[in-house]
């Protein structure tokens, strides 16, 4: 975790400065609406919106990105499903901060599922919950194929390396904290590895004219 943090700090004023430049957020308690999101921060809104995610939300929001949490991304009129449906997609990873209640609410589990299947990086906050507690708990007014939908999406999270956080002994700021750097770092990674997929293309494409160009278009067999 030391080498992880060392790493984290030598590359934050790199994302930091790049955000800066590429955009011109001023402080508002709500992010523009049209913008992508980077971070969705999923939780359980009676166990960690007035703690860890709203924390979480505003050192991010502090840093110049763009992250979703509900009640500051959202404002009456809102569609909620298609909201959250565009937030997920739109979003490069998420955040899940699991609780003690987090497994009875259809709408935290939804949401984690989105996440899942849209292969978002995710990463999980075991608040005062050890991974190996969570569950879902059949309900008659669960649809089975939403409950193994649910089920294999917690499956997949409890085996994803996160942090854990007990607020009986943790230091709230620290863990705030130590997600935010964790958030910077992986961020950085999903830019490069971006960056190298838009190269190789280019390069692919570039490949390809002069081949053709060279060979002329009724030479060349692809």
């Amino acid at each position: 975790m030391a080498t992880l943090t060392r790493s984290v700090r030598r590359n934050r004023n790199q994302i930091l400065h790049t955000h800066r430049i590429i955009r011109t957020a001023t402080p508002n308690p709500n992010p523009n609406p049209g913008r992508a999101c980077d971070v969705f921060i999923n939780h359980r809104g009676k166990d960690t919106k007035r703690n860890v995610a709203s924390l979480l939300y505003q050192h991010l929001f502090r840093l110049r990105l763009t992250p979703f949490l509900d009640n500051m991304s959202m404002k009456p009129g809102d569609k909620l499903f298609d909201k959250i449906h565009a937030a997920v997609n739109d979003c490069k990873l998420g955040v899940a901060v699991f609780s003690p209640r987090y497994c009875r609410s259809y709408f935290c589990l939804h949401e984690l599922a989105l996440m899942i299947e849209t292969k978002k990086k995710l990463i999980p906050i075991f608040c005062d919950v050890r991974p190996s507690d969570l569950a879902v708990v059949p309900s008659p007014a669960l649809p089975s194929a939403e409950l193994r939908r649910f089920a294999g999406a917690v499956e997949e999270a409890k085996y994803t390396v996160g942090l854990e956080f007990d607020s009986r002994k943790g230091n709230l700021a620290d863990v705030v904290k130590n997600a935010a750097d964790i958030v910077i770092e992986n961020l950085l990674e999903i830019d490069d590895d971006d960056e190298r997929g838009h190269n190789d293309h280019s390069s692919k494409s570039l490949q390809i004219h002069h081949r053709r160009h060279r060979h002329g278009p009724e030479q060349l067999i692809d």
